[in-house]
């Protein structure tokens, strides 16, 4: 097996030997059935967490087929009418840009300003329309398939979580600290942390009750020059070796403080010696090969490795795969392992998807779940704003019970790691339940269950995907390269196709009543997770507004609309679900109700005329392009009834008017009854636009 030599690894890339290595990893994993003992969460044995470091969900994988990517047909749009994808810059607009660079998965595309105050001002309250502004044109690069084929190969092979959020607005460490400990010193303490001070810090981390517990763990780690104070806890300016300063661990009192034997010591503050002996990985590949691998490991990749701007991403491709030839060189150990592969936060690169974020005042919203430590007052150097969550990072779930190439777009952030890891060992050790995550984050974010089939996990092995490994060049620091942005305002085309979805506990729906002077929106949930529904308006000023309402609550808000002519409110929730109602005129009008059947996969849409002259509408759905009129006198109901099976329970229904030119109404979303199913049809195709019927 190669081991790690800077002048060896220039030698097996240049030579193609890294191509014949990296498809051959992926298809032994595939191959490798799945320990399959009890059928449940029991089977898995060891959770391998790698988070690599400051990419965004778009920028990776926002050309990928099947995923709400650069296609999504329900984007968000800002107040002036622009989608949220063509960002505001010096009079004009700009769309994300493949950088016109050769093969610009290898180059050394330059850092982003990523800390907690440019991050707050691209968020821009939720409206989510600042981010040029706030980070540079170089925001809006993406890469593709062909930059990353290692990583859309894992995609294509296992399963990617399209709703994966990093958990704070901010920079690397306070969204480690969420990794590690559940919070970034927001919950029991009154030093919050929102930048890289990297102090000594005293509260509570989440392996110290994995050491309470008696569950095995361990941070897999280079020691660099050392892990202590004087080597800067593992960070090295030789980017091939160290941590990157990249274990928080180190930066806790507790930690610092332990000595050799202890275990917070042996575990946290050991590692390879790559200035010495050139392998990165010796310590970890000895355990997979003795049966010695802990029940949770942390990995923590060198600089070079680690995916950081201005690293390239193909360096990072290279150590994922040496991290799964390992685990799978132990088909038994393989068998029983989940290996989460994310990133910490996004750097300052785009994402169009604004995050769920816990209402900061009542003007903003209101949650059934209690929203407490989820908001920072801001000091002297630092503004105010809601610690998250944050944009979105690529989250793969590699292991024997996520191969299919599926999509899971279940609303997670990095206290999902610790809840699946929770979920897995809870049962006989009640005590493991991080107190350090916050009531608001546990209801809106899942535990990944939801990603994994543990009950048949090996009823089919799914197609080989098309592979090709990637063949870094250099290892050397290189000038940062600054994409410059294209003339054009034309959208990256992202790839068609479906591919299969996991089942969502989402059973939500708002609707829409009105008075003379008041809109009434009611939020409604009757599924198992709470969801967090985002309000925009174009006639109302003070929006978004954020609304998070636990499994089984309703929440209603009213808006003034007496003296504006008319409104427009669209609302925006998980899983692709929105609603959108307006009208132009200020007046009564016909009421629309949406009653979903999810067993029989059918939609009826309920229509009363209040208004005291006959009223003609037509209901389009946007999927197959079929249309119904339905003509009410004074007083009259009728109901509209649509199949939903063919398009896998996906729904956009459109409904206007024909004598009230103003009146529009938008029911989209998925229906959900507890089976699987597959990505939104019009991703990479899009539906008709809002005002073409």
């Amino acid at each position: 097996m190669t081991t790690f030599d800077r002048r060896g690894f220039l030698r097996i890339a240049s030579s193609g030997a890294l191509a014949a290595m990296m498809p051959g990893t992926i298809r032994r994993a595939l191959a490798i059935p799945a320990n399959n003992a009890t059928g449940t969460i029991a089977d898995v044995e060891h959770i391998v967490i790698l988070m690599q470091e400051n990419r965004s969900f778009d920028h990776y994988f926002g050309t990928l087929r099947g995923v709400r990517g650069f296609g999504d047909p329900r984007a968000v749009f800002q107040r002036d009418g622009k989608s949220i994808f063509s960002q505001p810059h010096e009079g004009r607009h700009i769309t994300p840009f493949r950088p016109d660079a050769t093969d610009p998965g290898a180059q050394f595309i330059e850092d982003l300003p990523h800390d907690w105050n440019t991050t707050q001002q691209a968020f821009n309250g939720g409206a989510w329309d600042r981010w040029i502004a706030a980070k540079g044109t170089t925001t809006m690069a993406h890469l593709s398939r062909e930059d990353l084929p290692f990583h859309f190969a894992l995609a294509d092979a296992f399963t990617i979580c399209d709703a994966y959020h990093c958990s704070v607005l901010g920079p690397t460490d306070p969204n480690r600290h969420y990794l590690w400990t559940g919070c970034t010193g927001n919950v029991g303490t009154t030093d919050p942390v929102v930048d890289n001070s990297e102090a000594s810090y005293a509260w509570s981390t989440f392996p110290e009750r994995l050491e309470r517990a008696g569950i095995s763990w361990n941070i897999y780690q280079d020691v660099g020059r050392g892990l202590d104070a004087a080597n800067y806890w593992g960070w090295t300016s030789d980017a091939n070796i160290g941590n990157y300063g990249d274990n928080p661990l180190l930066y806790f009192r507790q930690y610092q403080n332990a000595q050799p034997g202890d275990a917070l010591y042996e575990r946290a503050r050991r590692g390879t010696r790559a200035l010495h002996d050139d392998d990165l990985f010796t310590q970890f590949r000895n355990d997979v090969a003795n049966g010695s691998l802990p029940q949770v490991s942390w990995i923590v990749a060198p600089e070079a490795f680690s995916e950081h701007p201005n690293w390239p991403a193909e360096f990072g491709a290279w150590y994922v795969s040496r991290i799964l030839d390992s685990l799978t060189s132990n088909p038994e150990v393989w068998s029983k392992t989940v290996f989460l592969v994310t990133y910490d936060e996004n750097d300052g690169f785009f994402d169009h998807v604004p995050p769920p974020f816990a209402p900061p005042s009542r003007v903003k919203g209101v949650s059934t779940i209690a929203t407490d430590d989820e908001s920072y007052p801001g000091n002297n150097v630092w503004v105010p704003g809601p610690y998250g969550l944050g944009p979105r990072v690529p989250m793969l779930a590699i292991s024997p019970w996520s191969r299919g190439g599926y999509v899971n777009s279940q609303v997670f952030d990095h206290t999902s790691i610790i809840r699946f890891i929770e979920r897995r060992f809870e049962k006989d050790h009640p005590d493991l339940i991080e107190t350090n995550i916050s009531a608001w984050r546990r209801a809106v974010c899942g535990d990944l269950t939801s990603a994994f089939d543990f009950a048949q996990p090996n009823a089919s092995v799914p197609p080989l995907p098309e592979m090709r490994a990637p063949a870094p060049a250099r290892l050397l620091r290189q000038p940062g390269y600054a994409p410059v942005p294209r003339g054009d305002v034309a959208m990256p085309t992202q790839e068609p196709g479906q591919r299969p979805s996991r089942a969502m506990p989402y059973r939500i729906d708002t609707t829409a009543s009105r008075s003379n002077r008041t809109m009434r929106l009611t939020f409604q949930n009757s599924g198992e997770a709470a969801a967090v529904f985002q309000v925009r308006s174009r006639t109302h000023d003070g929006g978004p507004w954020v609304f998070t309402v636990g499994s089984g609550a309703v929440v209603a808000e009213s808006w003034d609309i007496g003296d504006l002519g008319g409104y427009e409110f669209s609302v925006h929730g998980p899983h692709g679900f929105m609603r959108r109602f307006a009208n132009a005129v200020d007046d009564m009008e016909v009421h629309v109700e949406l009653h979903i059947d999810a067993e029989r996969e059918q939609i009826r849409v309920a229509f009363f005329n209040a208004t005291d002259v006959p009223r003609q509408l037509v209901v389009k759905d946007a999927y197959t392009g079929d249309t119904k009129t339905y003509t009410l006198s004074p007083a009259a109901r009728a109901d509209s009834l649509w199949d939903i099976a063919a398009t896998q329970r996906w729904y956009d229904l459109r409904i206007i008017d024909s004598d009230d030119v103003g009146f529009r109404r938008q029911f989209a979303g998925h229906v959900e009854n507890g089976r699987d199913s597959h990505s939104d049809p019009a991703i990479g195709i899009g539906t008709v636009a809002d005002d073409d019927f």
